[in-house]
């Protein structure tokens, strides 16, 4: 199974640990083919176990496997199943994760491996907080931080609203930056014209990151959307199937 995971490049402490899955392997079948570790999705539930177990197998506990909502609620890891989108881990072999098909994965740790978490930013998520939550949940300087941006929609291929972009931008007008023009359309039923943009969810990600003060930020480099053998895509396909991204830190 090891051949089909990501393992984050990113200079992390020794004791610090993350994977992230791709869709290769696994038991699921038909729109679900692959490694879908999502139990909500609609896939077999048989299927999503024997998923499961075998990520288990190559982690220290069973990852807090979280109730997300497109929020900014950061759980602790050793909670157990809660409604939240992000999770931060102090304790050796407590395991953060979250799942994702397109939203952008975040881990993050600090210098001096005491404290890891894992966030789901979406671009709701994204735009209400759940970064700046999330670091705050770590209760350590964010100067100490480095961050891994994992795979998501890229930007070539996330097309957006008017009211997305407006969104971000009241918040920072430096996130203009990560919005370029797509289309302008008009139908029958809205006669105004209703422009389009293609967002970067990575940049909008760096941006908030680089306004907290963490500076080492890496990852970045993928597109769900784009790469149908290797990642699961909702905005592609509609019914498809989970990847995780994991961090924990070493006993």
């Amino acid at each position: 199974m090891t051949e089909n995971l990501i393992v984050p490049e990113w200079n992390a402490p020794p004791n610090v640990r993350a994977l992230i899955t791709t869709r290769r392997g696994g038991a699921s079948g038909g729109v679900y083919a692959g490694l879908n570790l999502g139990d909500h999705v609609g896939d077999d539930p048989a299927h999503v176990a024997q998923n499961r177990a075998a990520l288990r197998a190559l982690l220290p506990a069973e990852p807090t496997w979280l109730r997300q909502v497109h929020g900014v609620a950061v759980a602790d890891a050793l909670a157990g199943p809660v409604e939240a989108d992000a999770s931060v881990a102090r304790r050796p072999g407590a395991v953060c994760a979250v799942l994702t098909a397109d939203c952008l994965p975040l881990l993050l740790c600090d210098a001096a491996g005491t404290v890891v978490a894992a966030a789901h930013a979406g671009w709701r998520g994204l735009a209400a907080g759940v970064i700046e939550h999330t670091v705050r949940a770590m209760r350590v300087d964010p100067a100490s931080l480095m961050a891994y941006l994992g795979p998501a929609i890229g930007p070539a291929a996330f097309e957006v609203g008017d009211e997305v972009r407006q969104a971000f931008v009241a918040a920072d007008p430096a996130a203009q930056q990560a919005f370029t023009q797509h289309s302008a359309l008009s139908t029958q039923h809205s006669p105004l014209s209703t422009e389009k943009w293609l967002a970067d969810i990575y940049l909008l990600a760096r941006q908030r990151l680089q306004r907290l003060g963490v500076e080492r930020v890496h990852g970045g480099g993928y597109c769900t959307h784009n790469d149908p053998q290797r990642f699961y895509s909702y905005r592609r396909d509609g019914a498809t199937g989970r990847m995780a991204s994991l961090i924990w830190l070493d006993g």
